[in-house]
């Protein structure tokens, strides 16, 4: 049983969400929180799988609500909600230990996925929204060895611990590959690119996906703009 945490200032969201996801085998809502406040108080006493995260929201944002989740309880995974495809409180949340973001007009089926797949270990990221907010916003990061021609591992010294295969597994995942993408654009299976990515989670001490997308762009290893090959 998913046990999932609705945290949203707006009651009949809320409602909405607790109706989707009930009607599921195997989903139960444990909780319900007005704002983010409430919202850290209640994941430390129930400890949901899952916390449906608002950004917005009055006190304590989505944001920071989600970096005291994520940092005191490492088994709750958060999934952030937004209005805009390009919120830059998105990102914020991103950095601040989210496994990924959904739009608020996500469709039933689409919500029931993505807390499935985040209750499992893996991250929600969407390849064209992340892609588009990563670019929009990571010429903001304080990008490490941000010179021409400088090394990302300068700043990120974990990166040196990777192989070249693996850095560059690691440049199209934050690019929003999907592991297909990948293998067909590595010319190999996708069972070696989940032990690659793997690898890499396991290496930088990253949790998922997600960490794996922010960190390339922190670091500089994947600049705005660039397109996948």
């Amino acid at each position: 049983m998913i046990s999932v945490l609705l945290a949203d200032d707006q009651p009949l969201l809320r409602r909405g969400f607790r109706m989707i996801l009930e009607a599921e085998d195997g989903v139960t809502v444990a909780g319900e929180a007005g704002d983010g406040a409430e919202a850290v108080e209640l994941a430390r006493r129930v400890r949901p799988d899952v916390v449906l995260m608002d950004i917005r929201m009055p006190g304590t944002d989505g944001i920071e609500a989600t970096r005291r989740i994520t940092a005191a309880e490492p088994g709750v995974r958060v999934l952030v909600l937004t209005t805009f495809d390009l919120d830059e409180y998105a990102f914020g949340a991103l950095q601040a230990g989210a496994s990924g973001f959904l739009l608020k007009d996500v469709r039933p089926h689409e919500l029931v996925a993505a807390v499935r797949t985040v209750a499992s270990g893996d991250a929600v990221v969407s390849p064209r929204v992340t892609r588009r907010l990563l670019e929009e916003y990571a010429r903001q990061l304080p990008v490490a060895g941000a010179g021409a021609g400088a090394d990302p591992a300068d700043g990120y010294p974990q990166l040196a611990s990777l192989t070249e295969r693996e850095r560059e597994v690691l440049a199209v995942v934050a690019q929003g590959l999907s592991n297909t993408e990948i293998a067909a654009s590595l010319f190999v299976s996708e069972t070696t690119v989940k032990s690659h990515v793997g690898r890499i989670l396991a290496k930088l001490g990253l949790r998922d996906r997600v960490q794996i997308v922010v960190l390339a762009y922190e670091s500089g290893l994947v600049r705005p703009g660039k397109s996948k090959s």
